[in-house]
């Protein structure tokens, strides 16, 4: 594996321990400051900013203090040239099951997420598929 490789999957875990542990300082190394969070499997598509989706994180109760098992797998990660990379992964959280579409760029010899689009359903009903 290269560099790169080994510095996409580190930041993937950084992510998913951000999440786990809503540890916005974490979440905040791995994020550039003007990612887009989105989704449209809610009521009505959402859209955020880091500065609206931070405080969001950190009124959560973590996962990590309730006990909750971990459950995450990384699908795919693709690298386009030496500044952009696609990953895909799946995680479970607070009763939902998620999968993420995170897109990366390397800006400043770093690499960040600059999107996070989502789709989510009830843990429930991705166990019984």
């Amino acid at each position: 594996m290269s560099p790169d490789d080994h510095a996409i999957e580190a930041l993937i875990q950084d992510y998913l321990d951000g999440l786990y542990h809503c540890d916005t300082r974490l979440l905040a190394q791995v994020f550039h400051p003007q990612a887009l969070y989105a989704t449209a499997a809610g009521e009505a598509p959402l859209f955020m900013t880091m500065q609206v989706y931070f405080p969001v994180v950190e009124q959560r109760d973590p996962p990590s203090r309730k006990g909750e098992p971990r459950e995450e797998r990384i699908l795919s990660i693709h690298r386009f040239g030496d500044v952009t990379a696609l990953v895909t992964l799946e995680c479970s959280f607070f009763g939902k099951h998620y999968t993420d579409i995170l897109s990366l760029l390397k800006i400043d010899q770093r690499w960040q997420i600059v999107s996070k689009v989502f789709h989510f359903e009830p843990a429930a009903a991705h166990a019984a598929a």
